[in-house]
């Protein structure tokens, strides 16, 4: 019997076409069924632009299709698309019906070898994973398909991988700030999403003297890809840096893999960590207001920002956790590492970690969870009635999210903690005044 999910917090793998369509002038191509690239995007989530769904070549696979075989269209949308579009790069996924039927789409993509401007493929059939596994996908068509061994390291140069791109509401502004850090070290940041990146960056992916990795599992995959084809190290730091403490952390860490002066470093902490707690000495009052603040927390998220969230709330805020929630399905093989994360917290907390995505068996534990006065539950739009129903502050923060509209906000490095304190502060406050 077929096993029914409530409020998914995920897509279908082909939804990777975000991915693609997050690199500047890179247009993906879906050899699809009608209707899959508006059904996949949806929401305020940023998806117009150069190149919006609506308008991405597509082969539009009907019933003969699925009978014959849906390879010359595919040629056709792939020659068309070459002559009519002006992208950079052309990046096919595949759906389910097209690899149901069997074709063989890398025999039609090597036909276009020669052709002006790149062409590569994914195979991103839905009932293969969701769109965390197609976004590394799409990254590993990229590394197999296009890149070449660079000619020389470039000193200083850091490829940054984080997040989903487009699926994360605060994508952009994480990876902004993420090289911002970075730059701080007096290192050359380098990343392929976003505004102004691009083929151009792709390009120098090889030329990298390593990869940091940001995230608790999402790309590692491709790093060990860079690492084996180009020999490339990697770095890889589970938690993305929310705060003073993880980002003082992440700042030593990066700074330590790559040789950095080390007195430079805890100058350059010294004086990011004056800046920080200066706003929070401001408003300790409000902090400190005990009738105001939960003293319990939950979070309901994929992996990044579950420990991103959970780790801030406890070594910078001084919150308690209750049980965290991750719904990304997180491959088996990184679970019990990732679990490891929520233990190394201050004063000796650990927290408890369930990876669930149904959220009606998630919103049940919530609701039989005692709290000790108004729990404060950080998650998506799925857990806005939940959070009425215990009469929780709420803040949604990850897929789906339905009532806030972020654009370029962030909630990386010491800035990034106190957006976070904003917001969250901003939902409390509301309820006594």
């Amino acid at each position: 019997m077929p096993k029914l999910l409530d409020q998914p917090r995920y897509k279908c793998a082909m939804a990777a076409m975000q991915t693609v369509q997050a690199i500047t002038k890179a247009l993906p191509i879906l050899h699809s069924g009608p209707g899959c690239a508006d059904k996949l995007q949806g929401g305020n989530y940023g998806g117009s632009g150069h190149f919006a769904p609506r308008i991405f070549p597509c082969t539009n696979l009907n019933e003969k299709d699925v009978v014959f075989g849906g390879s010359e269209r595919l040629r056709e949308t792939i020659e068309n698309a070459l002559k009519i579009v002006n992208a950079d790069m052309y990046v096919v996924v595949s759906s389910c019906s097209s690899e149901i039927i069997g074709d063989d789409m890398e025999e039609v993509i090597r036909s276009f070898k020669d052709a002006e401007k790149p062409v590569i493929f994914a195979s991103t059939a839905g009932f293969k994973g969701n769109n965390f596994m197609g976004h590394e996908w799409v990254i590993q068509a990229i590394i197999e398909q296009y890149l070449k061994p660079a000619a020389h390291k470039t000193k200083g140069l850091v490829n940054i991988w984080a997040g989903v791109p487009q699926h994360d509401p605060f994508w952009h502004g994480n990876l902004v700030e993420l090289e911002n850090l970075i730059a701080q070290l007096g290192l050359t940041a380098n990343t392929i999403f976003g505004y102004d990146r691009g083929i151009k960056n792709i390009d120098r992916i090889p030329e990298a003297e390593f990869n940091l990795l940001v995230s608790p599992w999402v790309g590692l995959h491709s790093v060990k890809l860079l690492q084996e084809k180009f020999g490339t190290p990697y770095l890889h730091l589970p938690t993305l840096p929310i705060g003073s403490f993880e980002t003082s952390k992440f700042l030593r860490a990066v700074g330590d893999f790559a040789g950095v002066d080390k007195q430079k470093v805890e100058e350059l902490i010294t004086e990011n960590e004056r800046k920080y707690y200066y706003y929070i000495e401001r408003f300790a009052d409000v902090f400190l207001e005990t009738r105001v603040m939960s003293k319990r927390f939950v979070v309901v998220s994929d992996a990044q920002y579950a420990l991103a969230i959970t780790k801030f709330l406890v070594n910078d805020v001084g919150l308690f956790p209750s049980k965290q929630y991750i719904t990304d399905n997180t491959p088996d093989e990184y679970q019990e590492q990732i679990r490891k994360e929520f233990k190394v917290l201050n004063y000796g907390i650990e927290a408890e970690v369930a990876y669930l995505s149904d959220g009606y068996l998630i919103q049940n534990e919530i609701k039989d969870t005692y709290f000790t006065g108004y729990p404060l539950i950080i998650g998506s739009s799925w857990e806005k009635k939940i959070a009425q129903k215990t009469q929780a502050h709420y803040l949604a923060v990850s897929w789906p999210v339905n009532e806030r509209l972020v654009i370029n906000s962030s909630y990386v490095g010491y800035g990034g903690g106190l957006k976070l304190l904003e917001d969250i502060y901003s939902v409390v406050l509301t309820r006594f005044n």
